[in-house]
């Protein structure tokens, strides 16, 4: 079943659920997912790989505008957002540890014979690419950046 089709069914579920939040995050999604497919022209659809990283943009926006809701004393606009964020989550892969992420980059550290921050775009690269999907970016950076100091 494709991104597209589990988000479909989770549309008429929130529907019949008459869950507004719900239902804008996953119109949100899916306007995303027919964006992305329009600007692939020519190809069906879109790769497993492609889709994490839109889901992941997703995400991310929507924890960045609760953050500034929060700033401004807007807690009534940061929950829906949050909200939203977690049902949007729920279509990525389990998200690891910070010590099953630690576990990894020294993994991809030795791997690589990395030795210091002049190689941290190399074991990035790296890292970014096998932990896609189970790992925010930022999380990655800081434990790299903590690692080769």
């Amino acid at each position: 079943m494709s991104l597209q089709d589990k988000v479909m069914a989770e549309m008429k579920d929130a529907m019949r659920a008459k869950d507004s939040n719900k239902l804008e995050a996953l119109r949100a999604v899916k306007s995303a997912i027919l964006l992305a497919q329009t600007d692939a022209s020519g190809r069906d659809g879109l790769s497993e790989d492609e889709e994490l990283k839109l889901l992941q943009r997703l995400v991310k926006q929507r924890k960045e505008s609760a953050a500034i809701y929060k700033e401004q004393g807007r807690e009534d606009l940061a929950q829906p957002e949050l909200d939203q964020a977690a049902v949007i989550e729920g279509f990525l892969p389990e998200q690891m540890s910070e010590e099953e992420i630690e576990a990894e980059v020294e993994k991809i550290i030795t791997q690589t014979g990395a030795s210091g921050m002049q190689d941290m775009g190399k074991v990035m690269g790296v890292a970014s690419k096998e932990l896609a999907g189970r790992a925010d970016g930022k999380t990655i950076s800081t434990i790299v950046r903590k690692k080769l100091a």
